[in-house]
């Protein structure tokens, strides 16, 4: 069993940075890939970026590409999604999520068991 909490959303003008972070609680924090997805009202919910339970393969959705940067501390249970040039297509509430690691790292909301409950991005003038 893994828990999730997020944290670090807020407002922010566009152009702007915010870092979140997501602490998990449970045993071998390293066998779990990570991702952050969000979701805007009226909208599916996508992942933004991931990352391999040892933290050496990394995907990220093209529209934040070059703009956003996933990490992840295994000594520490933590991962992080650092969000530059934000944009007001930005806007969402990002989840962090976990699936266990068998190698690939999956795209669909449904392959991951375990989720926080959430933060609000804003990127607003």
């Amino acid at each position: 069993q893994v828990q999730l909490v997020e944290s670090g959303g807020g407002l922010v003008q566009p152009g702007g940075s915010l870092r979140l972070s997501c602490a998990a609680s449970g045993r071998a924090f390293g066998h779990y890939n990570m991702a952050w997805f969000r979701q805007a009202p009226g909208k599916e919910r996508e992942r933004v970026a991931a990352i391999s339970g040892g933290g050496t393969i990394t995907n990220y959705a093209d529209s934040v590409k070059g703009r956003f940067t996933i990490s992840r501390d295994n000594s520490k249970n933590t991962v992080s999604l650092q969000m530059n040039s934000l944009k007001p297509v930005d806007t969402a509430v990002y989840y962090c999520a976990a699936d266990f690691d068998r190698g690939i790292l999956p795209a669909r909301a449904e392959e991951y068991d375990y989720w926080g409950q959430g933060t609000q991005v804003t990127a607003s003038a």
